[in-house]
């Protein structure tokens, strides 16, 4: 058994995959200008990087994330199996957030809980009220659960993914007002195959999507009410290998709406795509050049937040103290050290913090920048007969120079950057054949061979 099958592997008996995160989608509020992401963290190898609490990123293009508290839990379960998988953030009717979260620590997929978790919170920064809600009696899980506000019935309903007497994974529902108490279970959507990680964008010029997981692909079923039963499949499914996860996204600045995917194969991978009509059913994959994910981020849901929510977020929990670099014309790899050589890998990188860089005043001239290992930080990138390799700081000015580089505009793209080599002014950092070296820089792939996005 592979260390992260899918859970699809294990249907049947109590098993299965997650029901999706999500926006929750009330109407965006006017002042909304941001976006926040919950997550949890799994590193491939579910080793270094891997913790079941709550993570939360944010962004203000909703594409290019900043992970809070240094990519560190900001709350983590203490009842049931400690921990959790697939957490909602839901803004409620009266502008507070409900945080909901399936309880399951791990990969146990066989584990069964009649509960989620519940937290209540004003701001994202505290939260208040920790408890479990049962939401059933059956043997069975119940993942992944979101919530949205159904306006016809005064309530929100809560959907998650459990197997049922059918014998396959339906998505049911409960209907609740204080996520305290709720209704007894229904079955919201069945086709009659299964279906897991369901995914809510209600009232779009007079239709309800409900997005899901069908075999390893992302579908989408509509219909103009919220009535249990009432969703048909109609859209074109999207993957990109095995796929789980879907979150649908509304622009707060355009009319394009984004379909986030979680992939198992490798671990952790998020694709977007995007669409500028939920009827046509039809989906672009978005180049990976730009977006970003958090590291080592799972089944991600996304709400609007406003600048001043956006703000006394980062101001709370702070951004990372590292960066990473995607590579501009391979913007599936991120540069990184291994045995000591600098190189540009494929996200996920094990260990992940081989390719987490804190970049601080250069060495040799403080209005240039070093590159310092964080997992090595007596180590900095340096260039040596003009190949990157990570060394550790002898302190001589040789090594100030070699280690030290001017920070540009991109070359192929002036909203990325390039770095110059201090003591080589006419070379530049580049990768040849995924390994970085400096160069002189001439054709245009060789531009985009020296072009990075600096985030995290």
């Amino acid at each position: 058994m592979t260390p992260n099958p899918s859970r699809r592997l294990f249907l049947g008996a109590a098993a299965s995959v997650p029901v999706a995160l999500t926006l929750g989608t009330p109407a965006a509020h006017a002042a909304d200008s941001a976006y926040v992401m919950g997550y949890f963290t799994e590193s491939t190898n579910l080793g270094d990087g891997t913790d079941y609490g709550l993570h939360l990123a944010v962004s203000t293009d909703g594409l290019r994330w900043t992970p809070l508290n240094q990519n560190n839990p900001v709350v983590t379960p203490t009842e049931g199996a400690l921990g959790l998988r697939d957490p909602f953030i839901l803004r409620k009717q009266d502008g507070t957030f409900v945080v909901l979260a399936t309880d399951l620590k791990g990969t146990d997929w066989s584990y069964v809980s009649q509960y989620v978790h519940v937290w209540n919170s004003t701001d994202l920064r505290t939260f208040t009220g920790y408890h479990r809600l049962k939401l059933h009696d059956m043997n069975t899980h119940s993942w992944a659960p979101e919530a949205f506000w159904d306006a016809g019935r005064g309530q929100y309903a809560l959907i998650y993914s459990a197997v049922n007497d059918s014998g396959h994974n339906v998505i049911m529902v409960n209907y609740t007002t204080d996520f305290v108490t709720a209704s007894a279970p229904q079955v919201f959507f069945d086709p009659g195959y299964d279906v897991i990680d369901g995914d809510m964008a209600v009232g779009v010029n007079g239709y309800n999507y409900l997005y899901f997981k069908k075999n390893q692909t992302l579908v989408g079923a509509r219909s103009t009410t919220l009535n249990p039963g009432s969703f048909t499949e109609f859209s074109t499914g999207v993957a990109h290998g095995g796929t789980e996860a879907p979150t649908l996204v509304k622009s707060l600045t355009s009319g394009t709406w984004w379909l986030w995917g979680d992939t198992y194969t490798p671990n952790g991978v998020f694709y977007a795509w995007q669409s500028t009509d939920l009827a046509a059913g039809t989906w672009t994959a978005l180049d990976q050049k730009t977006y970003t994910q958090p590291v080592n981020s799972k089944h991600c849901g996304i709400a609007t937040i406003t600048t001043a929510q956006y703000n006394n977020l980062v101001s709370y929990w702070g951004a990372p103290a590292w960066n990473r670099l995607k590579s501009y014309n391979y913007p599936a790899r991120y540069v990184r050290h291994s045995n000591y050589v600098g190189r540009i890998d494929e996200y996920p990188v094990e260990p992940y913090k081989d390719s987490l860089w804190t970049i601080v005043p250069g060495l040799a001239d403080s209005s240039g920048v070093s590159f310092r290992s964080v997992n090595y930080p007596t180590r900095y990138l340096r260039h040596y007969n003009y190949q990157l390799q990570l060394d550790v700081n002898d302190g001589t000015s040789t090594f100030a120079g070699d280690a030290t580089f001017y920070r540009t505009a991109g070359l192929a793209d002036s909203g990325w950057s390039s770095f110059r080599s201090y003591n080589n002014p006419t070379r530049y950092i580049r990768h040849s054949n995924y390994v970085l070296r400096i160069d002189p820089i001439s054709t245009s792939t060789d531009q985009q061979d020296a072009t990075f996005y600096v985030g995290y």
